[in-house]
This record gives C-alpha cells, sequence and structure tokens, in this order.
C-alpha cells in the first residue's frame, strides 16, 4: 500500500483514476495512508444475506442439472454466515453426492446433505457406538430440541440427528428463519437454555452427566460472560462494559483484555454469570420435566431413525401437546372442575 502511495503521487485534479486497494487487517493501516485525497473511502465487504447468497448460488447452479424440487431459497435460508466461497463448495459438493449415485440430476436432497458435509464434517460411518452411547446422545439431542421449540424467542430447530459428524456424536441444527443483525436479552436468555438442554435431559433421565456436553456448556458459559461484560445486560451490574479488548476485529479474534475494572468487580461478574447458567438450568430442567413424555418419544424416534427432520418433531410435539390436554380434561371432569 505504501508503493501505490508513492505510484499515486502527483495526480491532477482532473485525473479520472479510481485507486482501489484489498486489506483483511484495516485495523493496522497508517494513518497516512487514510487522509483525504489517499484512500479515504472505507467499502466494507460484509457476508452475503439472504437475497444475495440465493443470488450466488443461482450463479454456481448456472451449468449444473438441477432436479425439479430444488428450493435455492430454501438452501439460501440455511446458510446465514456462508461466503461466496462456502456456498460454491456447498454446491459442487452436492454435485459430487449426486455423481456417487449415479443421478442425472441433483436434487434437494443432495443439497441439504452437502450443507451439513460443508457446516459439521462428513457422516463418521466407521465409528460404531454402543448402545448406551447412542441412547445417551439421542436423550441429549432430545433435550436441545424440545427445549428450543419450547421457548418462544430461541431459533427453529430444523433438524436433529443422532449420526456423527466431525467432533461431534450427534447435532441439532438450528437457525433463524431470517438474517439477525440484532439479538435481543430475551433471544440470548433462551439460546442459553436451549444450550442445556442437552445437559438437563442426561441428568434428569440417567442421573448422570455425560462428555458430551463439554461443548455446549462452554458455548454457554461465554455466552453468559458476554452477555455480563460486553452487552451490558445485567440486572445487578447494568449497562458498562467490563475490559478493554484488543482484537483483530475484521477478523473477529480476541488477541488480550486489559482488565479495567477491581477484584471485587470481577467477583461479582463470576457471580452474574453464574446465576445467569443457573437460571438457564432451572428453565431447561422445568421443561423437560414438564414434557418427559414427549423427551421419550423423541428420543425413540431418534433411535430408530437416526435423523429427525422438523415436520417430524412438530408432529410428535404437536401430538404429545393433544394427549396432554386431553389427560388434563379428563382429570378436571373427575374432580368436578
Amino acid at each position: 500500500l505504501n508503493q501505490i502511495l508513492v505510484e499515486m503521487d502527483g495526480f491532477e485534479k482532473e485525473t479520472a483514476i479510481i485507486v482501489i486497494a484489498a486489506t483483511n487487517r484495516p485495523d493496522i493501516l497508517d494513518p497516512a495512508l487514510l487522509r483525504p485525497g489517499r484512500f479515504d473511502r472505507r467499502i466494507v465487504l460484509d457476508l452475503p444475506d439472504i437475497k444475495s447468497r440465493e443470488s450466488i448460488l443461482k450463479i454456481h447452479c448456472r451449468n449444473k442439472p438441477l432436479g425439479k424440487d430444488v428450493d435455492l431459497r430454501e438452501i439460501a435460508e440455511r446458510t446465514p454466515g456462508f461466503s461466496g466461497a462456502d456456498l460454491a463448495n456447498l454446491v459442487n459438493e452436492a454435485a459430487i453426492l449426486a455423481a456417487k449415485r449415479n443421478k442425472k440430476h441433483i436434487n434437494q436432497q443432495e443439497f441439504l446433505e452437502a450443507f451439513e458435509k460443508v457446516l459439521l464434517g462428513p457422516e463418521k460411518k466407521s465409528v460404531v457406538f454402543t448402545d448406551k452411547e447412542k441412547k445417551i446422545s439421542a436423550y441429549h439431542e432430545a433435550g436441545h430440541a424440545l427445549v428450543a421449540m419450547s421457548l418462544p424467542n430461541a431459533e427453529p430447530v430444523r433438524k436433529v440427528s443422532i449420526v456423527a459428524r466431525g467432533m461431534a456424536a450427534g447435532y441439532t441444527l438450528k437457525l433463524p428463519k431470517e438474517d439477525k443483525h440484532i439479538k435481543t436479552k430475551k433471544e440470548f436468555l433462551d439460546e442459553l437454555a436451549a444450550l442445556l438442554g442437552g445437559y438437563c435431559a442426561e441428568k434428569i433421565v440417567f442421573k448422570d452427566i455425560s462428555t458430551g456436553a463439554s461443548n455446549d456448556l462452554e458455548v454457554a458459559s461465554e455466552l453468559a460472560r458476554k452477555l455480563v461484560k460486553t452487552y451490558g445486560m445485567s440486572d445487578k451490574l447494568g449497562p458498562v462494559v467490563f475490559g478493554k479488548k484488543e482484537e483483530l476485529i475484521f477478523l473477529g479474534k480476541e488477541l488480550a483484555e486489559e482488565r479495567n475494572y477491581s477484584e471485587k468487580l470481577a467477583e461479582l461478574i463470576d457471580e452474574e454469570v453464574i446465576r445467569l447458567i443457573k437460571k438457564a438450568q432451572t428453565q431447561a430442567e422445568r421443561i423437560l420435566k414438564r414434557k418427559r413424555k414427549t423427551l421419550d418419544k423423541i428420543a425413540k424416534v431418534l433411535l430408530e431413525k437416526e435423523t429427525l427432520e422438523k415436520e417430524e418433531l412438530a408432529k410428535i410435539v404437536k401430538g404429545s401437546s393433544k394427549r396432554l390436554k386431553r389427560a388434563k380434561k379428563k382429570i378436571k371432569k373427575k374432580v368436578g372442575v
């Protein structure tokens, strides 16, 4: 960039030339480069939104034979946070899957499987789990799904599976209906409860906990700490940001944190983080205990099918809710209410 700046020297006002440069480290650019008349316009290239993702998918699908059931809008909805390169990779993976199956067209099923492969890694077919491990995994994922589906501000559950992918023995796929740029405190709290759904399900059903919840607990703890320290969403500590961070803003990587608060405040922050986690745990446990039969049903079907799509999940949950209402009506009639 310094070399380009030297070359730029000597341009007249009438010279119709625009000089463009790109960087992924705008935080360390020399201020001399950014003065008026030099690189004085900053254009941030964000990740594509849902409409852009659909358009990008159409471009990469131009020369590929697509089946009649392909819905690129649905794929765009499932891929928030994907870059153009990620979407190109997804389309290529779908084409490879179709070729492996000797198909003449790429169907929606290939796109959905390719999405999971890109997001979570390939299926681990060589990994053999014991019946006990399968049961734990089934109840764990059923717990995540049921808690998320029971909370009004949690992201919709698209799929639940106990098929091992990447580092996970199973997964619950939750994706928003549309791109979100702002999240509320209620949404964060419901997300915390959903994250602890698997841990609580294991505790309720098996009276024990496993290592399967380790990643969930890590994510939940980090989220609770951000609520208190970064987002100012603690009722006790108020709208204050604690800690000055040194980070690569564009890359989203934190390098270090400068503590600008006392030891007493550090203890209060820890207490608030624990309180939020405990509150979320209580909420998740209350839902699972109240809907224990539904939890058992989801886990049972998962053990049989290994994978459940949102439509099948909705039927199980809806059917269980109807049965619960009928049972309550019968009890009321018996006691004369």
